[in-house]
């Protein structure tokens, strides 16, 4: 069995303030992209995830964890992980993956959502990779109607920003805002995004939070925003904590020019808005 693993978008991230259980309340507009992991899964005698090149915890091992400690009783599996999504980029590539491993399990154990939740902010919404409203510290999840057209073109700079340390600097800069100022944008993003149309309709709400804090840790990004503008991308945004500087067009031949423009051999061209 092959599955698919999108990456995940940000189009939006605004922060709330820092919970007493450390977390932090957020308010996101997350989409899939054509760009993904590719997981082969086979019957073995135990189970095992696989990663080529990739070192260090595997959020999908632990996904297959919960599963078994949940009393999922399929015969062992060998899960083996091409990775086509740039780690630790902001595009949430290993919560993709881990949600894609617990979907192995959908129908079989009830409360996938809820060790969704357990196993990171970015899971509980790729269960189901769609145009989503997602709040809480990720586990409220509204899916929306698809939305039109666009295309991205994601400049990763390598990767290796860490999650925590972005939202680390986030709170050494004070950057948080009120619940009620957070209820009021997932308002206004579900009548706006749930309408169906392109995140280019809407710029003036696609503002990250967490743009400062990933700058003031890598200024590469500030640099890769502007080329992003340069090479003619109606919109520059970051996605999610970085390092990944994303440009966003109404289809996929002027996220191809503004690539030729910009001749980096970082730089991914695909579809935004639907999984693969």
């Amino acid at each position: 069995m092959r599955l698919h693993a999108p990456a995940k978008l940000n189009l939006c991230l605004y922060l709330g303030r820092s919970r007493a259980d450390g977390l932090h309340e957020l308010c996101s507009l997350f989409e899939p992209l054509a760009l993904a992991d590719l997981l082969t899964v086979s019957v073995a005698e135990r189970d095992e995830v696989v990663c080529p090149g990739v070192e260090g915890e595997n959020l999908a091992a632990r996904a297959l964890a919960e599963l078994r400690a949940a009393g999922w009783e399929r015969e062992p599996q060998r899960i083996e992980i091409e990775k086509r999504v740039p780690v630790a980029a902001g595009l949430g590539g290993g919560s993709g993956d881990a949600a894609a491993v617990l979907r192995l399990a959908a129908g079989e154990v009830a409360e996938l959502p809820a060790i969704a939740a357990r196993l990171g902010a970015d899971v509980p919404s790729q269960l189901r990779p769609v145009l989503a409203l997602v709040c809480g510290a990720g586990e409220v999840v509204e899916p929306l109607s698809a939305p039109a057209e666009h295309a991205a073109l994601l400049l990763p700079d390598g990767g290796g920003l860490s999650t925590a340390d972005v939202f680390a600097e986030a709170d050494r800069l004070g950057v948080g805002r009120g619940q009620a100022e957070l209820d009021d944008l997932a308002e206004r993003l579900r009548e706006v995004a749930g309408a169906g149309a392109s995140p280019l309709s809407y710029p003036e709400l696609l503002v990250n939070d967490l743009e400062a804090p990933a700058r003031s840790l890598r200024p590469a990004i500030g640099e890769a925003l502007e080329a992003l503008r340069e090479a003619g991308a109606p919109l520059a945004i970051l996605s999610g904590s970085g390092p990944t500087a994303v440009g966003l067009f109404a289809d996929l031949a002027g996220a191809r020019a503004a690539a030729e423009v910009l001749g980096r051999e970082d730089a991914i061209v695909c579809a935004a808005g639907v999984a693969p």
